[in-house]
């Protein structure tokens, strides 16, 4: 019996990635939601223990604001595999090293940001809120990022995000480390897309939870709603 119910449970490949996404994503809202602001609620003197508690935080905080973007494709990969994989145990392991190599990309792009927040606390450009502590350093980076929305190279980023099958299409091919070149890639795209967006951050306080959220739901909306005809995600 319990290798029925378990052949069972493995015949479910969408349900058990969908439940493994929802529940990584969740834990990284939960751990914002308790833990993360206090982090930097009394920021001590920058020391390698520190550094590596921001560099957590920011991964934490990526993979809350950009997996939910990027379960549409993932699950896609699912499916994907269902039809090309004899032994079928294994689509959603394939699915998940897609998603980590995704993710490789994002953490990246952690360390770049917690060097960037070590830098900018030095010269005295931070708030307690780790907010850009004068408007015009704030009022930059909106600027920034709003020009950066009307750009070829946003629009060239975004548009593979929004259709996950010619991208997977175009640029999937089977294997473990395949699969997580492939995550890599649609990291890498997304990274094009959203890093601005990211930098606001910086002007709203990485201790606003929020701003976070208002971030992380813009970014959601933009990878997932049609526009100008395009297939969404």
């Amino acid at each position: 019996m319990p290798v029925e119910l378990l052949s069972a449970f493995l015949r479910h490949r969408r349900a058990i990635v969908s439940g493994a996404l929802a529940a990584v994503i969740a834990a990284s809202w939960g751990y914002l939601w308790l833990g993360g602001g206090q982090i930097m609620a009394v920021p001590p003197e920058w020391s390698a223990s520190y550094a590596a508690l921001i560099f957590v935080m920011w991964v934490v905080m990526t993979v809350a604001m950009m997996l939910p973007g990027a379960a549409p494709t993932v699950l896609l990969v699912t499916t994907l595999e269902s039809d090309r994989t004899a032994n079928s145990k294994l689509v959603p392991g394939t699915a998940m090293l897609f998603a980590s190599g995704y993710l490789l990309v994002w953490w990246g792009f952690s360390l770049a940001a917690t060097l960037l927040q070590w830098g900018l606390d030095k010269a005295g450009l931070l708030s307690e809120t780790m907010a850009f502590g004068d408007g015009p350093s704030a009022g930059a980076v909106f600027v920034s990022a709003g020009i950066y929305e009307w750009t070829p190279l946003k629009d060239a980023c975004l548009r593979h995000c929004r259709s996950p099958t010619e991208f997977l299409v175009r640029h999937w091919r089977q294997g473990a480390l395949r699969a997580v070149e492939t995550g890599m890639r649609h990291g890498f795209f997304c990274l094009g897309c959203c890093w601005l967006l990211m930098a606001l951050l910086f002007g709203g306080g990485l201790m606003n939870l929020a701003w976070v959220a208002g971030i992380a739901l813009l970014v959601l909306l933009q990878k997932t709603i049609p526009w100008s005809g395009q297939t969404s995600c």
